[in-house]
């Protein structure tokens, strides 16, 4: 009896994990599909936490001395332009300034920054030809390849994604992923 109760209770969870799995694909749309998938996902989960916060808490910082919330956002657009422009695309004037994150801090400004960083890395892979990833670039004195580029930029904004994430549930902001909102694909 303990084996069929054991037996039945296995299939039930199996059942239910595959339910699941089935609810949480659309969610999850690009994990486990390489680069360009990742970089999909996380593209997609910046943006609806960058929107999810309000405005007026743009400005808030964990403690002083700490970078803000557009602050972080717009550190992570210049550095996406900077480290992109480590391979080859220009950055755009107006980004190279070490005061950018300090100057630009309206939602709507941050956002548009954010949205068009992701998208230039997006489209600057989207046109490497075969070879371009094994191309050596220098970095800090360093000779790397342009594949590690965007390996670096994927982490940094993943990083900065978990930062954004503590600094939206210190203000009481649910990730929207996580409050079983779909996201746009």
């Amino acid at each position: 009896m303990l084996r069929r109760l054991t037996f039945v209770a296995l299939l039930f969870g199996a059942y239910t994990l595959q339910a699941q799995s089935h609810a949480d694909a659309a969610a999850n749309e690009g994990i486990w599909h390489g680069y360009d998938g990742e970089w999909r996902y996380v593209s997609r989960l910046l943006v609806s936490l960058a929107e999810a916060i309000p405005a007026d808490k743009y400005s808030w910082r964990p403690e002083p001395g700490v970078r803000s919330v557009s602050e972080v956002l717009m550190h992570i657009a210049q550095s996406n332009y900077y480290l992109l422009s480590v391979t080859g695309p220009k950055m755009p004037p107006e980004l190279e300034s070490n005061d950018v994150e300090k100057r630009i801090v309206s939602k709507p400004e941050v956002m548009a920054y954010l949205r068009r960083s992701l998208e230039a890395v997006k489209a600057a892979r989207v046109q490497l030809k075969p070879g371009d990833r094994q191309r050596k670039v220098k970095i800090y004195g360093e000779a790397v390849s342009v594949d590690g580029m965007y390996l670096r930029i994927i982490c940094h904004d993943n990083e900065h994604m978990g930062q954004l994430i503590a600094y939206a549930r210190m203000n009481g902001i649910v990730p929207p992923w996580s409050a079983g909102v779909v996201l746009p694909k």
